[in-house]
């Protein structure tokens, strides 16, 4: 039997799940064991089909809006957040709800509202359409925020006072790109309000700082996600810019082995809310076809934890 090509992984750390999803996803499974089942949630609590298929075989079902769900059953609002019509119409009907929204997504709603207190025109840098987005721009009255999604958007961006402006942004954004618009507003709009610290997550900016140096030694990047994953979507394309040629795959099952052709080195990372047995699966299959040498690369170190809702601690 011929001897298997060499190759080496280069395995991106961070990776997978952070603490905004762990939390959101333990509240679902803690729900479910005090409440018994169904516990119903709105919107998928994470973007990631291997968690939300596995809550689901535990007793959780998905629906896009509260209308979906009885008055009598718990209901979980997702990671991503909600407007503030959703918890209003959950009070209205009654119903028991519990907030997985990500403490970090929590403080741009803060931050937000804080702006339009102060009187000042608000601008969301983020994509259209994301359910973090539309959480966001639901915390106000409807035309209190403009969303802004590229350089060119931001170039053509006309406020009512120049002089009194903020800016938010999506947690979960390219911080490359980013930054692009953000020069673009503070060079048009020099007294732009700006977050105290930066809205984009410490989550989503290690991973894309891990993705950076893995790419730069790997000719190909397996990065291990959802295609609905805002995050998973950026880390493919910081790797593509940084030189690698970058595949979004669910699992396992999604790699194909002509990417691979001529290749020594393969990086592999996973967005936030790609469960860690998922990265597993990728090197035992590449451990079919290859001697398989796997080598972490460690961008940053993670510690932090947020606490789960008063109501399921404990």
């Amino acid at each position: 039997m011929p001897t298997p090509p060499p190759l080496t992984v280069l395995l991106a750390s961070p990776r997978g799940f952070c603490a905004g999803v762990d939390r959101a996803i333990q509240i679902v499974e803690r729900a479910i064991e005090k409440y018994g089942a169904p516990v119903y949630v709105r919107h998928e609590i994470v973007h990631n089909r291997h968690v939300v298929e596995r809550l689901r075989a535990l007793g959780a079902v998905f629906v896009e809006e509260l209308s979906e769900a009885p008055g009598d059953r718990p209901v979980v609002f997702s990671a991503h957040g909600v407007p503030k019509s959703v918890p209003a119409e959950a009070r209205t009907r009654k119903m028991l709800y519990l907030d997985a929204t990500c403490p970090l997504v929590s403080k741009v709603h803060v931050e937000a509202a804080r702006h339009h207190d102060a009187g000042r025109e608000i601008v969301l840098i983020g994509h259209a359409g994301h359910p973090e987005v539309v959480g966001t721009m639901g915390q106000l009255p409807e035309g209190a925020v403009t969303l802004i999604e590229t350089v060119a958007d931001a170039e053509a961006y006309a406020p009512a006072d120049a002089a009194n402006v903020a800016f938010v942004t999506q947690t979960t954004l390219s911080v490359d790109d980013t930054a692009e618009i953000v020069a673009t507003l503070r060079r048009r709009f020099p007294e732009i309000a700006a977050p105290h610290k930066e809205d984009i997550c410490y989550a989503t900016t290690n991973r894309q700082e891990a993705v950076k140096t893995v790419a730069a030694r790997a000719e190909v990047l397996l990065v291990l996600g959802s295609a609905n994953s805002s995050n998973s979507v950026r880390l493919a394309e910081v790797g593509r810019r940084a030189g690698s040629r970058a595949h979004l795959i669910d699992d396992a099952a999604g790699l194909d082995f002509a990417w691979l052709e001529g290749a020594r080195t393969v990086g592999v990372t996973a967005g936030a809310s790609a469960p860690e047995v998922l990265v597993r699966g990728v090197i035992d299959r590449l451990a079919e076809r290859f001697d398989v040498t796997v080598e972490e690369v460690d961008a940053a170190r993670e510690t932090v934890t947020f606490k789960l809702p008063r109501v399921l601690a404990g």
